[in-house]
């Protein structure tokens, strides 16, 4: 394994223990509303104090571009892009879908990736042109190549609710297109599960690079395609993504196409 990804593993995993203690004590949490529907935990604050002080005591000149903290002042090749609790309303709810989403970025390419999922143990790592693994066991993109037979993963642009009809609109395409749809609630989980096959495409917008960032190495390295809605390969910093195995991110393009926001006048 990598160093670096080596570093992050034992970063993720940190801060997996944090989230796994603090979902013992999920009536003692204190939660505090921060924008509409976006709750901030001091679990996040946490687990992100832990993911930072793992990789500052390796790599103290990497810059870090994390949730909770912003962009640090380091002006490095190396940069750091941390989700340290992705699914923070699943969290809170007690509902076992969330993540910790680790992603390492080289002069603007992501080269390295984890998304642990703590509720599960599941361990998802990449490094660039070296594939994509489970728990050291090989991943690929799923094999279905028609949309009709496809799971798709989504998510609802919560911080967006003006945009929700334009939005239910897309949602009414897509269900009509594919064999199911599917809206779990952590978009760095999704694309690391379209990764390993368990569904077969992906779509959201108003996303964040944190979110997307480890995710789109591990689809990548598992022989899927990601973009914005246009298919463009332009998508960590622009707020969509589509990603799946190559046949049917093909198919959902031109669906996704017509609700882009990218260099919408």
């Amino acid at each position: 394994m990598h160093p670096m990804l080596n570093i992050a593993v034992k970063a993720a995993r940190r801060a997996g223990q944090i989230i796994n203690r603090a979902s013992l004590d999920l009536d003692l949490i204190q939660v505090s509303k921060k924008q509409h529907n976006d709750f901030v935990t001091e679990v996040d604050k946490a687990s992100e104090a832990a993911i930072i002080d793992t990789l500052k005591t390796a790599y103290p000149d990497h810059a870090i571009l994390a949730e909770e903290s912003g962009h640090s002042e380091n002006e490095s090749e190396y940069q750091w892009i941390i989700d340290p609790l992705d699914g923070t309303t699943n969290f809170i709810h007690g509902f076992p879908y969330y993540c910790v989403s680790i992603a390492l970025t080289h002069k603007g390419i992501v080269t390295q990736a984890v998304v642990y999922d703590p509720t599960r143990n599941d361990l998802f790592t990449a490094s660039r042109g070296r594939g994509a693994y489970l728990n050291d066991r090989r991943i690929r993109v799923g094999r279905r190549d028609r949309l009709a037979d496809a799971l798709i993963g989504t998510g609802f642009p919560f911080r967006e609710k003006d945009g929700i009809e334009r939005y239910t609109d897309l949602f009414a395409d897509m269900t009509r297109a594919c064999a199911g749809l599917r809206r779990p609630g952590a978009a760095a989980l999704d694309l690391a599960n379209v990764a390993a096959g368990r569904m077969d495409g992906f779509f959201e917008q108003g996303l964040s690079a944190w979110d997307v960032a480890a995710g789109a190495l591990l689809v990548t390295e598992a022989g899927g395609l990601i973009g914005n809605y246009t298919g463009d390969s332009d998508f960590l910093h622009v707020g969509e993504v589509v990603a799946g195995n190559p046949k049917v991110y093909a198919q959902m393009v031109p669906i996704l196409s017509k609700y882009t926001h990218v260099n919408a006048a």
